[in-house]
Formats: C-alpha cells, structure tokens, sequence
C-alpha cells in the first residue's frame, strides 16, 4: 500500500516537473498533477510487472516519476496538437 502511495505522490511530483520543464506542454499546475498521479500509478505497475526489482521505494520513486512525467508531456503533446 504505502509503495502505491508513494508511485502516486512522485508522479504528482514528475508531472509537475515535467510542466517546468517542457513549459510548451504545460497543463498548469493542477493539470499536471492529476495527470502525473494517473501516470506514477501507471508507471509504478508496469515497473513491478516488468519484474524489475529495484528496491521497493526506489522503485516506487522511479516508476512514479518517469511515468508522471511521461503521462503529463503526451497529454500536453495531444492538447496542443488538437489546438492547431
């Protein structure tokens, strides 16, 4: 429980840091972390389907992150292609 628990705050996280960074894709700050939940609670199944072990909140940590980030900058691709 606590390994979803930190998969969906570093997504929140990720997603948030991924908005700075790639501000061109940016959902603002609410957005970004709804969807950097959705993604660190994605990206923290997949990692322990995939069977990687990094250490349980290592990897929670990572999964949650990258999948935030990842989930927050393909919402933000497909926002800003539907606006053109």
């Amino acid at each position: 429980m606590t390994d979803i628990i930190i998969s969906l705050l570093t997504g929140a996280v990720g997603g948030n840091l991924a908005g700075a960074l790639l501000k061109k894709f940016s959902l603002g700050t609410l957005w970004n972390s709804v969807v950097g939940i959705l993604g660190g609670g994605l990206g923290g199944q997949l990692l322990g389907m995939a069977g990687l072990d990094l250490g349980g909140l290592v990897g929670s940590l990572a999964g949650g992150a990258t999948g935030g980030g990842a989930l927050m900058a393909i919402v933000g691709l497909i926002k800003n292609a539907m606006n053109k």
